[in-house]
């Protein structure tokens, strides 16, 4: 039987790992075997996470007064938590792979900024590109106005230009 002071310490470090975290997946880890466990925790660092294992009551109380209280409604059984510290997209992605030569593990759902979103949601999550292509294009289409009308005015002194030269050739025909 686990003291209480082992369950306060738990409770502590659960705390913490919440407050770093930028994004947290609620998984179903029912009928992983311990190699796969030990797979899916390698995978999970290796994208700047942490995957845990923890009591669905502590769970309650740790999200209790936090952003990620919306963590309880996927809770249900056995329960894993994957605690993202970097990239949710990359995490999700990596998770996604994993799902599809071991589909014992299951992503119920998902909280990010305060708010959770079911299994759905984190599939288009994964169809999503690197955060540096969405920055790229969202430069992209800032810019694009900007451009446009520098190649418009360009072509308009460009055939003022014209304009002008042909008027000065048509001039210099004239006197001679």
């Amino acid at each position: 039987m686990i003291t209480r002071a082992k369950k306060e310490e738990m409770l502590k470090g659960l705390s913490e790992k919440l407050e770093r975290a930028e994004a947290v997946f609620v998984t179903s880890f029912k009928a992983l075997k311990v190699l796969e466990v030990n797979e899916i925790r390698k995978l999970v660092r290796e994208k700047g996470g942490e995957y845990r294992v923890f009591k669905n009551t502590l769970i309650r109380i740790a999200t209790e007064n936090t952003p990620f209280r919306p963590v309880m409604d996927y809770v249900e059984g056995p329960t894993a938590l994957v605690f993202s510290y970097k990239d949710p997209v990359e995490m999700a992605k990596g998770l996604k792979d994993f799902i599809k030569t071991h589909p014992a593990l299951e992503v119920r759902g998902l909280v990010f900024k305060g708010k959770g979103y079911d299994a759905r949601a984190v599939e288009e999550l994964v169809k999503l590109p690197p955060r540096e292509v969405l920055m790229a294009q969202v430069l992209g289409t800032i810019q694009a106005p900007l451009s446009n009308f520098v190649g418009l005015f360009s072509a308009i002194l460009r055939q003022f230009l014209y304009v002008l030269k042909a008027i000065e050739e048509k001039k210099g025909k004239g006197e001679n």
